[in-house]
């Protein structure tokens, strides 16, 4: 996959996750005490930012190699 394939896949694949995170982040009341049900929560909001974040990095990074 060449550059400009794989940062059109990555755009895409962000805006895909930046939507799930803002749908996520809209029930997510913070982590309730001896919740486990809000820790799964927090969990996957958690992963979500950080899927977000990572596919972010590797976006600009792409950009600034081409």
């Amino acid at each position: 996959m060449d550059s400009k394939n794989k940062l059109i896949q990555l755009q895409a694949d962000l805006a895909k996750y930046k939507a799930k995170l803002a749908e996520k982040m809209k029930n997510f009341h913070g982590v309730k005490h001896e919740s486990s049900l809000s820790e799964l929560r927090y969990s996957e909001v958690m992963v979500l930012r950080d899927i977000v974040r990572s596919l972010e990095k590797e976006i600009e990074k792409l950009k600034n190699d081409v």
